[in-house]
């Protein structure tokens, strides 16, 4: 059974998330800060991208390679990333060697070099991601979906356009950092092996001079999905999807999650079945449900052969709409237990659950307890499934296309 989820807010605002999991030998951490993509300035777009790129090099006492050998000599598995709003910083490894791995985390977080001699090397990285978009179709349209669906700054790409990373100085990185990394918002979870008296006077040790700043909320616009279609000469068109749903904030979020299984989720879902098993129309179908913050989609892909694709994309609606009909209780029962067997692994894994303790805590403000999901994954039935999908029928899509010419989409 799990243990309960420790909480502490330090007088800065950091707030400590900890789940001691005593069954094992290791320890995950995780820091979190809203300084992602949805942050970055109109004249910076991958601002984010590049900061996150550039502050592991360098960090308190160290230098570049005598922070990566500080890591290495703890076997400590690590890493930044940026997502829409926040930055993470994350750092696994053996439970005895926790607490110096939060020594280098903090060093990185609050005491990076941001060296100007490796500023040029980490933009000529963030450029051939931009580039490497069109060798990679499927990120391309998806990520094209995301911008014309999404409202402003949700819509916002985490890659940047290649003017504005060029654009990025020195100086333009330390005011971005100084600008956001506080401890207002951040959060630290930590998941695995640990004491918890001892984990909370270190990080107040490690974090306690870490000075409160002005809040940075973004205010998020008005929706207003825009379809559209990106012209590639190839033999292959790549289809992407949404439909408004239940974001993670919404009574129906379960219920969304269950209407999206049904869809994508094995071979005996319903796009997989219906899309590339009977009719052989696609090399890749699927359909996920995402959320940030009050706002949630219900995304499908397909990528199929030019010739094909108008038949692909009406078979696709065909299913979302099918969907209001009714679900049997096998599809369901089939659901849940996908979703049970993943709870049940995240619950095994120090770093999943690192994650998602922090990820709770940036949408919810609040950590979800593992009997709180398990809960709510037994309460899905046909009826409540059945009762979203009455309320919130998959209809008006937002298309996007990436190939030879666009398609037609009906608009009821």
């Amino acid at each position: 059974m799990p243990h309960p989820v420790f909480q502490h807010t330090f007088p800065n605002g950091l707030t400590l998330l900890a789940e001691p999991m005593d069954y094992v030998r290791s320890a995950t951490a995780y820091a979190m800060l809203p300084a992602g993509a949805a942050y970055d300035p109109s004249d910076h777009p991958g601002l984010a991208s590049v900061l996150t790129g550039l502050i592991p090099r360098g960090a308190g006492e160290r230098d570049s390679k005598q922070l990566s050998a500080a890591f290495d000599a703890l076997g400590v598995d690590h890493g930044e990333s940026v997502d829409t709003v926040n930055v993470w910083f994350s750092a696994g490894t053996l439970s005895r060697s926790l607490a110096p791995a939060l020594e280098l985390v903090a060093d990185v977080i609050l005491r990076p070099h941001f060296p100007e001699s490796d500023l040029e090397a980490v933009q000529a990285l963030a450029l051939q991601d931009i580039q490497g978009l069109e060798d990679s179709p499927q990120e391309k349209v998806m990520l094209e979906l995301k911008k014309r669906y999404y409202p402003v700054p949700l819509n916002a790409d985490k890659l940047g356009t290649e003017a504005g990373i060029t654009s990025i100085t020195p100086a333009v990185v330390w005011d971005h950092y100084k600008k956001l990394f506080h401890p207002n918002e951040a959060v630290l979870a930590v998941a695995g092996n640990f004491e918890w008296p001892r984990l909370r006077d270190q990080v107040e040790k490690l974090f306690a001079g870490w000075k409160k700043g002005p809040q940075t909320p973004f205010q998020i616009g008005n929706p207003a999905p825009q379809p559209g279609h990106l012209h590639k000469d190839t033999q292959q068109t790549q289809i992407a999807l949404a439909f408004p749903a239940a974001s993670i904030q919404d009574p129906g979020y379960y219920a969304a999650r269950g209407a999206v299984g049904v869809l994508s989720g094995g071979m005996s879902a319903r796009l997989f079945t219906e899309v590339r098993e009977k009719r052989g129309l696609c090399y890749s179908v699927y359909a996920s449900h995402e959320t940030q913050r009050n706002v949630g989609a219900i995304v499908g892909y397909a990528g199929t052969r030019s010739e094909r694709a108008q038949e692909t994309l009406d078979v696709m609606l065909g299913e979302f709409k099918r969907l209001v009909e009714g679900v049997e209780t096998d599809e369901i029962d089939r659901v849940k237990a996908g979703l049970k067997s993943s709870l049940i692994m995240r619950q095994e894994s120090t770093s999943a659950r690192a994650g998602a303790m922090a990820a709770d805590w940036s949408l919810l403000g609040r950590v979800r307890s593992f009997d709180e999901v398990q809960a709510a994954i037994d309460g899905l039935t046909t009826r409540a499934v059945q009762d979203y999908l009455m309320a919130n029928p998959p209809t008006r899509p937002t298309v996007v296309t990436l190939g030879p010419g666009p398609l037609s989409v009906p608009t009821a």
